[in-house]
């Protein structure tokens, strides 16, 4: 193995770690509201996908997703934890694809000098968004009764209360990723030139 292939499974041991962490340990990855949880993993996610590559952004989100799991059901931090974030289509594709979708866009745009940084906060701003978008689509079409019950409302309001989630957790969180995850990736990528390549 070369050095640059072993410093590249150091670092995605690395990310995954913080991943594991962060998922377990409540205002390290995200804040609990009792109702639904505010992310920041997502941003280790984004940053795997871009200084690595898709596929090991994908790996990340894979630890992500297991993490979830874990912890909805040996810690739960909301009420729908136990219900929803058990089931691996929620905990997990979304998580996973983060960093798929997050990498692949960043592609596009890592040999043009010019646009690298607007393809490192594009690909931030994606992947926060498919996170958002894709938990709450599935927990609405898979959970519906659950999560009407569970935020007090009847099921056809429930579309009116998933679009005030995003509101509320779904902009603050991209617009975390769009500023920290291009800054941590860009310091990464200058002192770690070959990863770049």
């Amino acid at each position: 193995m070369n050095r640059n292939n072993a410093y590249r499974i150091s670092i995605l041991g690395i990310l995954s770690a913080i991943i594991f962490i962060q998922t377990m340990v409540p205002f390290l990855g995200f804040l609990p509201t009792g109702f639904v949880n505010i992310t920041i993993i997502h941003i280790t996610v984004i940053v795997a996908a871009i200084v690595l590559g898709p596929i090991d952004g994908g790996i990340v989100g894979l630890v992500w997703g297991i993490g979830t799991i874990i912890r909805a059901w040996t810690s739960p931090t909301s009420i729908i934890d136990t219900t929803v974030f058990t089931n691996p289509f929620v905990a997990i594709i979304p998580r996973i694809l983060v960093g798929l979708i997050a990498g692949y866009i960043y592609l596009i745009f890592k040999n043009n000098g010019k646009h690298k940084i607007f393809g490192m906060g594009l690909a931030s701003a994606v992947g926060s968004l498919t996170n958002t978008v894709l938990v709450l689509v599935l927990m609405r079409l898979m959970y519906e009764s659950t999560l009407a019950s569970a935020y007090g409302t009847r099921v056809s309001s429930l579309n009116a209360v998933l679009l005030g989630i995003v509101g509320v957790n779904g902009v603050p969180e991209l617009i975390a990723a769009v500023i920290i995850a291009p800054a941590i990736s860009v310091a990464i990528l200058k002192s770690n030139k070959f990863l770049d390549k």
